[in-house]
C-alpha cells in the first residue's frame, strides 16, 4: 500500500489516552487500598477501646458486688466517661473513614468507566484502520487490474499494427 492511514495521528491520540486512563485507573486503585487500610486500622483501635471499656465495666461491677467504698467507684465512673468519649471520638474517626472509602471506590468506578469508554475508541480505531486498510487493497487491486488491461490492449494494438 503506497497510502499512509489519514487518521494515524488520531489512533496515536486515543491510543495515549487509553494508557492515561489505566494509569489513572491504577492510581485510584492504590489510593483506594491504602483508605481500606486506614479504615481497618481505625476499626481495630476503636474495637480495642471498646474492649477495653467493657473490662472496665466488668471491674466496676465486681467492685460493686464487692461492695467497695463510694470515692473507688466514682473514680471509676470518671474513668469510664473518660473512655466512652475516647470510644465515641474514635466510632467518629471510622464514620468519616467510612466515608472517605466510599468517595475512594466511586473514584474508581469512574476511573474504570474512563478506561473501557476509551478502549472502545481504541477498538473502533482499530477497526476502521482495518477496513480502510481493505478498501485501499481492494482499490490498488482494480488499479492494477486497469492498468493491466491497458497494458494488455497496448501490446495488442501494436502487434496489429506490426503486422
Amino acid at each position: 500500500m503506497s497510502q499512509k492511514y489519514p487518521l494515524e495521528q488520531l489512533a496515536m491520540i486515543k491510543k495515549r489516552r487509553l494508557e492515561e486512563a489505566e494509569r489513572v485507573l491504577k492510581e485510584k486503585k492504590e489510593a483506594l487500598r491504602k483508605e481500606q487500610e486506614k479504615q481497618k486500622e481505625l476499626e481495630e483501635s476503636r474495637n480495642e477501646t471498646f474492649k477495653h471499656r467493657e473490662a472496665k465495666m466488668k471491674q466496676l461491677r465486681d467492685k460493686l458486688d464487692e461492695g467497695t467504698t463510694s470515692d473507688k467507684i466514682e473514680m471509676m465512673r470518671e474513668y469510664l466517661k473518660i473512655v466512652d468519649e475516647e470510644l465515641k471520638q474514635k466510632e467518629k474517626k471510622v464514620e468519616e473513614q467510612i466515608k472517605v472509602v466510599k468517595e475512594a471506590e466511586e473514584a474508581v468506578e469512574m476511573a474504570r468507566k474512563d478506561m473501557i469508554k476509551k478502549q472502545h475508541d481504541v477498538e473502533k480505531m482499530k477497526t476502521h484502520r482495518k477496513e480502510w486498510e481493505k478498501e485501499m487493497r481492494a482499490l490498488e487491486v482494480h488499479q492494477e487490474g486497469i492498468e493491466t488491461d491497458e497494458l494488455g490492449t497496448s501490446m495488442h494494438t501494436s502487434k496489429k499494427h506490426k503486422q
